[in-house]
């Protein structure tokens, strides 16, 4: 049978479907995760490129943490045949050489039960890469006298102030701990995913707070709203730009098509974990 479609079109539709754009912000977040890593290190990375590599432990696992949290949103979607495009990384000229990474949902979320399973599947996937980088990099990390105000001072967490007592024990008096590369983005991967669980509208955490709570998401994304301008005003400006940002964008979480579905059993647990995630991993301060 003679083939309907000319050799043009095939060509052409396969060139449609390399993602170039993803590919080529993939490669220069690479690269700028690499830069900043090796910045981190204390190498001047026009002055000594072929030390860039230092930047490696920084960069791999930080893209390892951004990529398995935007993947497990990515093959969720695909699973319930929601049209969603593949990962696109942002570099950035930053700290940490990046503003993450996203993806872009082209089609609408019939039910409660496929936005929970949406919502969580970045943040816990994303969490089971975090928490055992952030447990090796924190066994490599060092405990040394306090010097002073030097550097930059990290907030904590729950959990980071769990995993850092088991590994490291009470801290004595006087003392700093230097984190390993691999700590620092496994931090920022705890951080990373507190931001996104922030159960105000569309974060990942609106979508489980809406999916578990239903029109309620908007009394507890109010609350948070507060609590983020209270913050903003008293320990991290930062939370200024959240509240700005959340309020330009709206914190009530849009009605599903098919809202009238219940959750399952099962779902309801996965959806409770997900948020006892966001309250052991949220820094009142973290810079």
């Amino acid at each position: 049978m003679d083939n309907p479609f000319p050799s043009d079109y095939i060509s052409e539709k396969k060139k449609r479907d390399i993602p170039y754009i993803n590919i080529l912000l993939f490669i220069a977040t690479l690269l700028s995760t690499l830069v900043a890593g090796a910045m981190q290190q204390g190498v001047n990375p026009l002055e000594e490129p072929e030390l860039i590599w230092k930047g490696v432990p920084f960069s791999f696992t930080l893209l390892l943490i951004l990529g398995t949290h935007e993947f497990g949103h990515y093959f969720l979607s695909r699973r319930h045949n929601i049209d969603v495009t593949l990962p696109y990384f942002i570099p950035a000229p930053s700290l940490i050489g990046t503003f993450g990474a996203v993806i872009k949902m082209k089609s609408p979320i019939l039910d409660r039960r496929t936005l929970l399973d949406i919502g969580v599947a970045g943040p816990l996937a994303g969490m089971v890469v975090a928490v055992p980088v952030l447990v090796i990099g924190l066994t490599f990390s060092k405990v040394v006298p306090y010097a002073g105000e030097s550097g930059i001072r990290l907030g904590s967490c729950i959990l980071f102030t769990f995993l850092n007592w088991v590994i490291h024990g009470s801290l004595p008096e006087n003392s700093s701990l230097i984190l390993h590369p691999m700590a620092f983005s496994g931090w920022i991967g705890l951080l990373v995913t507190s931001l996104n669980l922030l159960p105000v509208g569309q974060l990942d955490g609106g979508h489980v707070a809406y999916s578990v709570f239903g029109a309620r998401q908007n009394v507890i994304a109010k609350v948070i709203m507060v609590v983020l301008l209270v913050l903003g005003l008293v320990s991290w400006k930062g939370w200024l730009v959240w509240f700005i940002l959340l309020l330009f964008l709206g914190f009530r979480h849009p009605p599903v098509v098919y809202d009238w579905m219940p959750l399952d059993r099962k779902r309801k647990i996965v959806g409770w974990i997900t948020l006892i995630v966001f309250v052991i991993t949220f820094m009142p301060a973290p810079f």
